[in-house]
């Protein structure tokens, strides 16, 4: 009889023990929760680039496609992929509505930079790279027609300036172009 008694109470506890737990998740369920609420991430877009060589449009293969998101003035870190043997290199975790900084870097190649602004969920980008060339130096004669405009090859002597009479370390005036609109003399633009 003892047993049967010690059964019987052992099953209401246990019973109430299961009723007072399930009041207690109840009641925790309607109160707020307490710490950060969760916010959404923005929708982000799947960017394809492929990279070329200019001269041939082979694919090439093991560049480093390093992508900078850029949100207003503010760089938000970079994350850099290398391109398969088809030249592609695939991300898909830019917002919407950034700018996106790609450079492109490989060995034997110039490297390519630009920014894009990321306005579609999905955009394909085909960079062509361009074998390097001569490097630029100030000190070597480069031809200037691809640059200026003509030249009538005379040297227009530097104009002065208001403050020619006054004394300083600094060169005075500045060089112009020659005049270049239709009718125009060359000799009215020089300083009498």
């Amino acid at each position: 009889m003892f047993s049967r008694s010690l059964i019987r109470v052992s099953v209401i506890v246990a019973g109430l023990g299961l009723a007072a737990s399930m009041f207690a998740m109840g009641a925790s369920q309607d109160r707020p929760r307490r710490g950060r609420k969760y916010k959404a991430p923005p929708p982000t877009s799947r960017i394809e680039i492929t990279v070329v060589r200019y001269d041939d449009g082979k694919p090439v293969e093991n560049a480093a496609v390093v992508f900078h998101a850029i949100q207003g003035e503010k760089d938000k870190g970079y994350m850099e992929l290398k391109t398969n043997e088809d030249g592609k290199a695939v991300i898909d975790v830019l917002p919407i509505g950034d700018v996106m900084r790609l450079q492109v870097i490989s060995k034997d190649f110039q490297t390519f930079g630009q920014d894009y602004k990321v306005e579609k969920p999905q955009m394909a980008v085909e960079v062509k790279l361009m074998r390097p060339g001569e490097q630029y130096s100030i000190y070597k004669n480069h031809d200037k027609t691809a640059n200026a405009a003509p030249d009538s090859g005379s040297k227009q002597p530097a104009q002065p300036s208001k403050d020619a009479g006054k004394s300083s370390d600094k060169p005075s005036g500045e060089a112009k172009q020659p005049d270049t609109k239709a009718g125009a003399d060359e000799s009215s633009s020089q300083p009498k």
